[in-house]
């Protein structure tokens, strides 16, 4: 993790550190197995795979910035806005990042980039018009928790194995992408249908890994970010209004932020049942009683 005042969270530390060496290995066995099944294509899936995750992380803050059309503003533009994030950071004795806002009815907030020196805190329209002051500042100490953490990195990378994956199941499927697929394994299956096995797995455990982690680092920012501040109730305010302003939000608005799940402060899903493997996100009864535990610890008398 990034040094600040930040309290800091060895178990997120070592979930980060499983996840990547489990996905690293992973996704080495999986260049392995196709290189092996198409020898002609072995350069192109090696370079595929390690410039996917090259791009996905050294394009991380531009990739989200644009998926949520969003633009840095100036401390002219968002003089409040810039003055929270001013204050937070001395705070936590960290680095500021750049600040921006997506025009969006959507009231939530990310950060994101591939260190604390590119990283970007961007909030919506929506939630500016949303929550009062305290309560976005205690967002904002929960999106810069996840700069100082580094997991908004860790999480990009991670994700690099299985959108691989992802993408070489797609060729596989139609066989276009290792040239028609007809040659057999030893006289068994079509060798794209071996790959296509393959890359399913491989997206599949990826998914579940990230998933994992996600959960985790989301509660780890909110306790994080509630000690910084020392209002967990303002934070457990906030998310309340930001779930009720996700169930008013249309439609369409909703599927157009969903990409963004797992960086999102709130995921942009209507309902209940987030409960689930593939969530992205603890439920947000399990985030109000942890929060609600950390105001009774700090309601207490020193000493």
């Amino acid at each position: 993790m990034a040094r600040s005042r930040f309290v800091g969270d060895r178990g997120l530390t070592a979930r980060m550190t499983l996840t990547l060496f489990l996905l690293g290995a992973l996704f080495v066995g999986f260049v392995v197995v196709l290189m092996s099944l198409f020898r002609g294509l072995a350069p192109l899936i090696a370079l595929a795979g390690i410039g996917v995750a090259a791009y996905q992380w050294w394009s991380s803050d531009k990739v989200a910035m644009r998926a949520m059309r969003a633009r840095e503003v100036t401390p002219q533009e968002a003089p409040e806005l810039h003055g929270m994030v001013d204050r937070l950071c001395a705070l936590a004795d960290m680095p500021k990042p750049r600040v921006g806002v997506a025009d969006s009815p959507l009231p939530n907030a990310f950060a994101t980039g591939r260190s604390p020196d590119r990283a970007v805190v961007v909030v919506t329209t929506g939630i500016l018009r949303t929550l009062d002051a305290e309560e976005l500042e205690a967002v904002l100490a929960h999106e810069l928790a996840h700069v100082a953490h580094r997991d908004v990195a860790v999480m990009t990378l991670a994700a690099s194995a299985g959108i691989t994956a992802g993408l070489l199941t797609q060729g596989a499927q139609y066989g276009a992408f290792f040239g028609g697929g007809n040659r057999r394994d030893n006289g068994g299956a079509p060798f794209w249908v071996v790959a296509l096995v393959v890359s399913l797995v491989v997206y599949a455990v990826s998914f579940f890994l990230t998933r994992l982690l996600s959960r985790y680092r989301e509660l780890s920012a909110d306790r994080a970010g509630a000690y910084l501040t020392m209002r967990p109730a303002a934070l457990a305010s906030a998310l309340q209004k930001i779930a009720g302003g996700i169930e008013a939000t249309p439609t369409r608005d909703l599927r157009a932020a969903q990409p963004m799940n797992a960086f999102f402060i709130a995921p942009a899903v209507r309902g209940v049942g987030l409960q689930g493997l593939t969530s992205t996100h603890p439920s947000l009864e399990q985030r109000l009683e942890q929060l609600a535990r950390i105001q009774t610890e700090l309601g207490r008398p020193q000493g």
